[in-house]
Protein backbone atom coordinates (compact mmCIF):
# COMPACT_ATOMS: atom_id res chain seq x y z
CA UNK A 1 0.00 0.00 0.00
CA UNK A 2 1.11 3.37 -0.84
CA UNK A 3 2.13 5.21 1.79
CA UNK A 4 -0.04 8.33 2.61
CA UNK A 5 1.24 12.05 2.12
CA UNK A 6 1.75 13.30 5.11
CA UNK A 7 0.19 17.06 5.87
CA UNK A 8 0.93 19.08 9.04
CA UNK A 9 -0.81 22.38 9.36
CA UNK A 10 -0.21 25.01 11.69
CA UNK A 11 -3.19 26.35 13.96
CA UNK A 12 -2.95 29.51 16.61
CA UNK A 13 -6.30 31.08 17.10
CA UNK A 14 -9.99 30.63 17.27
CA UNK A 15 -11.50 31.72 14.61
CA UNK A 16 -8.68 30.20 12.15
CA UNK A 17 -9.45 27.07 13.34
CA UNK A 18 -13.18 27.81 13.13
CA UNK A 19 -12.45 28.85 9.07
CA UNK A 20 -9.86 26.32 8.76
CA UNK A 21 -11.87 23.04 10.48
CA UNK A 22 -13.47 21.92 6.75
CA UNK A 23 -9.89 21.88 5.69
CA UNK A 24 -8.72 19.51 8.38
CA UNK A 25 -11.54 17.26 7.75
CA UNK A 26 -11.14 16.54 3.79
CA UNK A 27 -7.33 16.15 4.50
CA UNK A 28 -8.01 13.52 6.92
CA UNK A 29 -11.19 11.80 5.23
CA UNK A 30 -8.96 11.50 1.80
CA UNK A 31 -7.97 8.35 1.07
CA UNK A 32 -3.84 9.36 -0.02
CA UNK A 33 -3.41 11.78 3.07
CA UNK A 34 -2.97 12.05 6.69
CA UNK A 35 -3.27 15.16 9.21
CA UNK A 36 -1.07 16.51 11.99
CA UNK A 37 -1.91 19.71 13.76
CA UNK A 38 0.62 21.65 15.35
CA UNK A 39 -1.33 23.92 18.09
CA UNK A 40 -0.28 26.82 19.24
CA UNK A 41 -0.88 30.82 20.24
CA UNK A 42 -4.54 31.78 21.83
CA UNK A 43 -5.36 28.16 21.75
CA UNK A 44 -3.47 27.35 25.14
CA UNK A 45 -4.33 30.61 26.81
CA UNK A 46 -6.66 30.21 29.70
CA UNK A 47 -7.85 34.02 29.19
CA UNK A 48 -8.60 33.61 25.42
CA UNK A 49 -10.64 30.59 26.15
CA UNK A 50 -8.21 27.71 26.23
CA UNK A 51 -9.67 26.75 22.90
CA UNK A 52 -7.56 23.51 22.26
CA UNK A 53 -10.37 22.09 23.99
CA UNK A 54 -12.17 22.61 20.71
CA UNK A 55 -10.03 20.83 18.78
CA UNK A 56 -9.89 17.90 21.23
CA UNK A 57 -13.61 17.39 20.91
CA UNK A 58 -13.45 17.30 16.89
CA UNK A 59 -10.95 14.58 17.46
CA UNK A 60 -8.11 16.06 15.00
CA UNK A 61 -4.81 14.35 15.90
CA UNK A 62 -2.42 17.40 17.95
CA UNK A 63 1.03 16.04 17.03
CA UNK A 64 2.30 19.06 19.07
CA UNK A 65 1.92 22.25 21.37
CA UNK A 66 3.69 25.02 20.98
CA UNK A 67 3.40 28.14 23.99
CA UNK A 68 4.56 30.92 22.15
CA UNK A 69 1.96 33.90 23.90
CA UNK A 70 3.26 36.49 26.18
CA UNK A 71 1.34 38.53 28.85
CA UNK A 72 2.91 42.14 27.47
CA UNK A 73 0.17 43.22 25.28
CA UNK A 74 3.39 44.96 23.20
CA UNK A 75 4.12 44.93 19.41
CA UNK A 76 7.79 43.50 21.41
CA UNK A 77 5.80 40.88 23.05
CA UNK A 78 4.30 39.94 19.23
CA UNK A 79 7.64 39.70 17.75
CA UNK A 80 9.03 37.66 20.81
CA UNK A 81 6.19 35.55 20.10
CA UNK A 82 7.08 35.09 16.04
CA UNK A 83 10.60 34.05 17.33
CA UNK A 84 9.55 31.55 19.85
CA UNK A 85 7.61 30.00 17.12
CA UNK A 86 10.35 29.85 14.53
CA UNK A 87 12.56 28.17 17.39
CA UNK A 88 10.28 25.53 18.54
CA UNK A 89 8.86 24.64 15.40
CA UNK A 90 11.78 23.72 13.41
CA UNK A 91 13.04 20.81 15.66
CA UNK A 92 9.26 19.33 15.56
CA UNK A 93 9.32 20.00 11.56
CA UNK A 94 12.68 18.14 11.82
CA UNK A 95 11.17 15.16 13.53
CA UNK A 96 7.70 14.76 11.68
CA UNK A 97 9.04 15.47 8.18
CA UNK A 98 5.84 16.08 6.70
CA UNK A 99 5.39 16.59 2.90
CA UNK A 100 3.91 19.47 3.08
CA UNK A 101 3.49 22.74 6.08
CA UNK A 102 -0.42 24.50 5.61
CA UNK A 103 -0.50 27.70 6.77
CA UNK A 104 -3.44 29.83 7.09
CA UNK A 105 -4.49 33.38 6.76
CA UNK A 106 -1.78 35.94 8.04
CA UNK A 107 -0.95 35.75 11.96
CA UNK A 108 2.48 35.37 13.49
CA UNK A 109 2.67 31.74 14.09
CA UNK A 110 1.53 31.23 10.10
CA UNK A 111 5.11 33.42 9.49
CA UNK A 112 7.11 31.78 11.49
CA UNK A 113 5.84 28.45 9.73
CA UNK A 114 6.18 29.79 6.50
CA UNK A 115 9.95 30.44 7.47
CA UNK A 116 10.74 27.75 8.65
CA UNK A 117 9.22 25.55 6.23
CA UNK A 118 11.11 27.72 3.31
CA UNK A 119 14.48 27.45 4.88
CA UNK A 120 14.26 23.49 5.61
CA UNK A 121 12.63 22.89 2.23
CA UNK A 122 9.14 21.65 3.73
CA UNK A 123 6.62 22.93 0.57
CA UNK A 124 4.46 25.82 2.58
CA UNK A 125 0.65 25.72 1.08
CA UNK A 126 -1.20 29.00 2.12
CA UNK A 127 -4.48 29.79 2.37
CA UNK A 128 -6.01 33.27 1.70
CA UNK A 129 -2.90 34.75 0.36
CA UNK A 130 -3.48 37.80 -2.35
CA UNK A 131 -6.40 39.10 0.03
CA UNK A 132 -5.90 43.18 0.62
CA UNK A 133 -6.66 44.69 4.14
CA UNK A 134 -5.22 46.67 7.01
CA UNK A 135 -2.88 46.90 9.65
CA UNK A 136 0.63 44.61 9.99
CA UNK A 137 -1.50 41.95 8.80
CA UNK A 138 -1.06 43.12 5.08
CA UNK A 139 2.40 42.98 5.27
CA UNK A 140 2.59 39.66 7.00
CA UNK A 141 0.31 37.83 4.36
CA UNK A 142 2.16 38.77 1.54
CA UNK A 143 5.66 38.00 3.20
CA UNK A 144 3.73 34.59 3.73
CA UNK A 145 2.90 34.39 -0.20
CA UNK A 146 6.57 35.15 -0.92
CA UNK A 147 7.46 32.09 1.50
CA UNK A 148 5.02 30.01 -0.05
CA UNK A 149 4.98 27.21 -2.82
CA UNK A 150 1.91 26.36 -2.93
CA UNK A 151 -1.10 29.04 -3.34
CA UNK A 152 -4.97 28.75 -2.62
CA UNK A 153 -6.39 31.84 -2.45
CA UNK A 154 -10.37 32.90 -2.06
CA UNK A 155 -10.89 34.88 -4.82
CA UNK A 156 -10.54 35.07 -8.56
CA UNK A 157 -8.86 39.30 -7.68
CA UNK A 158 -6.49 37.76 -4.71
CA UNK A 159 -5.00 35.39 -7.45
CA UNK A 160 -4.54 37.75 -9.80
CA UNK A 161 -2.29 39.87 -7.13
CA UNK A 162 -0.28 36.70 -6.27
CA UNK A 163 0.41 36.46 -10.03
CA UNK A 164 1.24 40.10 -9.69
CA UNK A 165 3.43 39.71 -6.78
CA UNK A 166 6.06 37.77 -9.53
CA UNK A 167 4.58 34.09 -8.44
CA UNK A 168 4.37 31.39 -11.29
CA UNK A 169 0.11 31.04 -12.25
CA UNK A 170 0.79 27.14 -11.88
CA UNK A 171 0.99 27.20 -8.33
CA UNK A 172 -1.80 29.49 -7.77
CA UNK A 173 -5.50 27.21 -7.26
CA UNK A 174 -8.43 29.83 -6.46
CA UNK A 175 -10.71 27.94 -4.29
CA UNK A 176 -12.86 30.44 -2.61
CA UNK A 177 -12.76 30.72 1.57
CA UNK A 178 -13.29 27.70 3.67
CA UNK A 179 -15.20 29.33 6.47
CA UNK A 180 -17.72 29.11 4.34
CA UNK A 181 -17.88 25.25 3.95
CA UNK A 182 -19.64 25.02 7.49
CA UNK A 183 -22.53 27.54 6.78
CA UNK A 184 -23.62 25.60 3.51
CA UNK A 185 -22.62 22.05 5.22
CA UNK A 186 -23.02 22.20 8.69
CA UNK A 187 -26.04 21.89 10.51
CA UNK A 188 -26.68 24.78 12.47
CA UNK A 189 -28.94 25.12 15.92
CA UNK A 190 -32.67 26.18 15.18
CA UNK A 191 -33.01 30.02 15.84
CA UNK A 192 -34.82 28.76 19.09
CA UNK A 193 -32.20 26.47 20.29
CA UNK A 194 -29.62 29.04 19.83
CA UNK A 195 -31.86 32.03 21.09
CA UNK A 196 -32.45 29.67 24.32
CA UNK A 197 -28.90 28.83 24.93
CA UNK A 198 -27.81 32.43 24.88
CA UNK A 199 -31.11 34.22 26.09
CA UNK A 200 -31.73 35.82 23.62
CA UNK A 201 -35.35 37.32 22.46
CA UNK A 202 -35.71 37.03 19.03
CA UNK A 203 -38.72 39.69 18.83
CA UNK A 204 -35.85 41.69 19.68
CA UNK A 205 -33.10 43.46 17.66
CA UNK A 206 -29.61 41.27 18.49
CA UNK A 207 -25.96 42.51 17.99
CA UNK A 208 -22.76 40.67 17.88
CA UNK A 209 -19.92 42.48 18.59
CA UNK A 210 -16.44 40.99 17.87
CA UNK A 211 -13.59 43.90 17.47
CA UNK A 212 -9.82 43.18 17.54
CA UNK A 213 -7.00 45.39 17.75
CA UNK A 214 -4.87 47.06 15.20
CA UNK A 215 -1.54 46.71 15.25
CA UNK A 216 -0.25 49.74 13.75
CA UNK A 217 -2.74 52.08 16.30
CA UNK A 218 -1.84 50.24 19.42
CA UNK A 219 -1.85 53.32 21.99
CA UNK A 220 -5.32 53.82 20.53
CA UNK A 221 -7.15 50.19 21.39
CA UNK A 222 -8.56 50.83 24.31
CA UNK A 223 -10.07 54.12 22.97
CA UNK A 224 -11.36 52.69 19.99
CA UNK A 225 -13.28 49.94 22.23
CA UNK A 226 -14.82 52.06 24.26
CA UNK A 227 -16.29 54.42 21.48
CA UNK A 228 -17.63 51.08 20.03
CA UNK A 229 -19.04 49.91 23.48
CA UNK A 230 -20.26 53.72 24.64
CA UNK A 231 -22.59 53.32 21.22
CA UNK A 232 -23.65 49.72 22.44
CA UNK A 233 -24.05 50.80 25.99
CA UNK A 234 -26.18 53.82 24.66
CA UNK A 235 -28.34 52.28 22.26
CA UNK A 236 -29.36 49.24 24.37
CA UNK A 237 -29.89 46.36 22.55
CA UNK A 238 -29.18 43.18 23.69
CA UNK A 239 -25.72 42.38 22.64
CA UNK A 240 -23.04 39.47 22.46
CA UNK A 241 -19.13 40.53 22.64
CA UNK A 242 -16.47 38.45 22.09
CA UNK A 243 -12.83 38.87 23.35
CA UNK A 244 -10.69 40.32 20.95
CA UNK A 245 -7.47 38.55 19.90
CA UNK A 246 -4.16 38.15 21.60
CA UNK A 247 -2.71 41.04 19.51
CA UNK A 248 -1.03 44.01 21.04
CA UNK A 249 -3.41 46.00 22.61
CA UNK A 250 -5.91 43.41 23.00
CA UNK A 251 -5.97 42.90 26.69
CA UNK A 252 -6.16 46.70 27.35
CA UNK A 253 -9.40 46.35 24.94
CA UNK A 254 -10.65 43.81 27.26
CA UNK A 255 -10.57 45.64 30.15
CA UNK A 256 -12.71 48.16 28.57
CA UNK A 257 -15.15 45.46 27.33
CA UNK A 258 -15.06 44.03 31.51
CA UNK A 259 -16.56 47.31 32.34
CA UNK A 260 -19.75 46.78 30.55
CA UNK A 261 -20.53 43.85 31.91
CA UNK A 262 -22.59 45.62 34.64
CA UNK A 263 -25.51 46.37 32.10
CA UNK A 264 -27.49 43.32 31.82
CA UNK A 265 -28.23 43.56 27.88
CA UNK A 266 -24.77 43.22 27.45
CA UNK A 267 -23.48 39.14 27.24
CA UNK A 268 -19.81 39.02 27.24
CA UNK A 269 -17.39 35.61 26.04
CA UNK A 270 -14.16 34.99 25.67
CA UNK A 271 -14.58 32.80 23.41
CA UNK A 272 -17.86 30.50 21.25
CA UNK A 273 -17.49 27.48 19.60
CA UNK A 274 -17.45 27.68 16.05
CA UNK A 275 -21.15 25.86 15.36
CA UNK A 276 -22.58 28.69 18.26
CA UNK A 277 -20.92 31.21 16.22
CA UNK A 278 -22.24 30.92 13.28
CA UNK A 279 -25.76 29.87 14.44
CA UNK A 280 -25.46 33.22 16.27
CA UNK A 281 -24.70 35.06 12.99
CA UNK A 282 -27.65 33.47 11.61
CA UNK A 283 -30.48 35.43 14.18
CA UNK A 284 -28.11 38.58 14.62
CA UNK A 285 -29.92 41.34 13.07
CA UNK A 286 -26.43 43.51 13.17
CA UNK A 287 -22.47 42.42 13.19
CA UNK A 288 -20.49 45.28 14.81
CA UNK A 289 -16.69 45.21 14.97
CA UNK A 290 -13.64 44.51 12.48
CA UNK A 291 -13.25 40.66 12.21
CA UNK A 292 -12.64 39.51 8.91
CA UNK A 293 -15.44 37.27 9.40
CA UNK A 294 -17.86 40.54 8.88
CA UNK A 295 -16.35 40.64 5.72
CA UNK A 296 -16.26 37.11 4.47
CA UNK A 297 -18.59 34.70 6.40
CA UNK A 298 -21.32 37.50 7.03
CA UNK A 299 -22.86 37.96 3.13
CA UNK A 300 -23.88 33.88 3.18
CA UNK A 301 -26.13 34.85 6.14
CA UNK A 302 -27.31 38.33 4.09
CA UNK A 303 -26.37 40.02 7.94
CA UNK A 304 -25.52 43.39 8.15
CA UNK A 305 -22.17 44.86 8.77
CA UNK A 306 -20.44 47.82 10.43
CA UNK A 307 -17.15 47.65 9.65
CA UNK A 308 -15.31 49.95 12.51
CA UNK A 309 -12.37 51.46 11.82
CA UNK A 310 -9.19 50.63 9.24
CA UNK A 311 -8.53 46.49 10.01
CA UNK A 312 -10.42 45.22 6.85
CA UNK A 313 -10.43 48.62 5.08
CA UNK A 314 -9.61 47.36 1.89
CA UNK A 315 -10.09 43.33 2.02
CA UNK A 316 -13.03 42.95 -0.79
CA UNK A 317 -16.75 42.77 0.54
CA UNK A 318 -20.19 42.68 -0.35
CA UNK A 319 -23.22 44.98 -0.22
CA UNK A 320 -24.17 44.27 3.31
CA UNK A 321 -20.65 46.40 5.09
CA UNK A 322 -21.23 49.78 6.29
CA UNK A 323 -17.69 50.87 7.10
CA UNK A 324 -17.33 54.00 9.83
CA UNK A 325 -14.51 55.14 12.03
CA UNK A 326 -13.99 54.94 15.52
CA UNK A 327 -16.70 57.15 16.70
CA UNK A 328 -19.48 56.57 18.90
CA UNK A 329 -21.92 58.51 16.82
CA UNK A 330 -21.17 56.71 13.52
CA UNK A 331 -21.35 53.38 15.00
CA UNK A 332 -24.76 54.33 16.58
CA UNK A 333 -26.19 55.91 13.23
CA UNK A 334 -25.03 52.72 11.30
CA UNK A 335 -26.79 50.22 13.60
CA UNK A 336 -29.96 52.53 12.68
CA UNK A 337 -29.84 52.41 9.22
CA UNK A 338 -28.74 48.48 9.19
CA UNK A 339 -31.90 47.79 11.54
CA UNK A 340 -34.67 50.51 10.12
CA UNK A 341 -33.84 51.93 6.49
CA UNK A 342 -35.80 49.58 3.99
CA UNK A 343 -33.06 50.39 0.98
CA UNK A 344 -30.36 49.47 2.83
CA UNK A 345 -32.24 46.33 4.13
CA UNK A 346 -33.42 45.39 0.52
CA UNK A 347 -29.78 45.71 -0.70
CA UNK A 348 -28.32 43.75 2.13
CA UNK A 349 -31.09 40.78 1.05
CA UNK A 350 -29.72 40.60 -2.46
CA UNK A 351 -26.18 40.58 -1.75
CA UNK A 352 -23.50 37.71 -3.38
CA UNK A 353 -20.61 36.49 -1.26
CA UNK A 354 -17.66 37.21 -3.18
CA UNK A 355 -15.75 34.96 -1.55
CA UNK A 356 -17.05 31.43 -3.19
CA UNK A 357 -19.84 28.91 -2.45
CA UNK A 358 -18.79 26.16 -0.38
CA UNK A 359 -16.20 22.88 -0.38
CA UNK A 360 -12.88 24.67 -0.07
CA UNK A 361 -11.70 22.21 1.98
CA UNK A 362 -12.41 19.04 -0.72
CA UNK A 363 -10.95 21.14 -3.39
CA UNK A 364 -7.83 21.67 -0.93
CA UNK A 365 -7.29 18.48 -0.05
CA UNK A 366 -7.11 16.64 -3.60
CA UNK A 367 -4.56 19.48 -4.57
CA UNK A 368 -2.81 18.38 -1.84
CA UNK A 369 -2.99 14.87 -2.83
CA UNK A 370 -1.95 15.27 -6.26
CA UNK A 371 0.54 18.11 -6.69
CA UNK A 372 4.09 16.95 -7.71
CA UNK A 373 6.39 17.26 -4.78
CA UNK A 374 9.87 17.65 -6.37
CA UNK A 375 12.59 20.38 -7.11
CA UNK A 376 10.48 22.62 -9.45
CA UNK A 377 8.15 23.21 -6.35
CA UNK A 378 10.88 24.09 -4.18
CA UNK A 379 12.92 26.07 -6.34
CA UNK A 380 10.87 29.59 -6.59
CA UNK A 381 11.38 32.25 -9.35
CA UNK A 382 10.54 35.75 -9.82
CA UNK A 383 8.43 35.82 -13.12
CA UNK A 384 8.99 38.84 -14.13
CA UNK A 385 13.21 40.48 -14.61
Amino acid sequence: MKKKRKIIAITGTRAEYGLSSSIFRAIENHPKLELGLIVTGMHLSPQFGYTIREIEKDRFKIVAKIKNIFQEDTGLAMTKSVGKCVLELAPILEKIKPDILLVLTDLGHTLAGAIAGAYMNIPVAHLHGGDVSGSVDESVRHAITKLSHIHFPATKKSAERIIKMGEEPWRVYTVGAPGLDSILSKKLLSQREIAKKYKLNLSKPILLVIQHPVTTEVEDAALQMKETMEAIKELGYQTIIIYPNADAGGRRMIKVIERYKKYPFIKIFKSIPRKDYLSLMKITNVMVGNSSSGIIESPSFHLPVINVGARQIWRERADNVIDVDYNKNQIKKAIKKALFEEKFKEKVKKCKNPYGGGKSGIRIANILSKIKINKKLLQKKLTYQ
